[in-house]
């Protein structure tokens, strides 16, 4: 027998209360955004911040491999989230011809 696996904050599953799910990701969403907004780093860089389930999903494209660590590192340090998925990659480099 398998049984479903519950989610944190599903009330059907136990007694945890809280926000509900939808709320909560869209809070995490902003802080998430905001840490990035603010650091030196990451705050001129093309990210997209998505919060499903509380887990953190970053896309879009960063200039360096630093840029991508600390994008990562600032999403898993917001107090909430669960998981981060970090997407960011660097743009193509274009070749010249042959």
């Amino acid at each position: 027998m398998m049984l479903p696996w519950p989610y944190p904050d599903d009330p059907a599953f136990g007694p945890w209360g809280g926000p509900e799910p939808e709320s909560e990701d869209l809070r995490l969403a902003a802080l998430v955004a905001q840490r990035l907004s603010i650091d030196w780093v990451t705050r001129r860089q093309q990210i997209t911040v998505a919060v499903q389930n509380r887990v953190v999903i970053l896309s879009g494209t960063v200039a360096s491999p630093d840029a991508r660590e600390v994008a990562g590192d600032l999403a898993w340090d917001v107090p909430g989230v669960f998981d981060v998925c970090n997407t960011l990659r660097m743009p193509a480099r274009r070749r010249g011809p042959r």
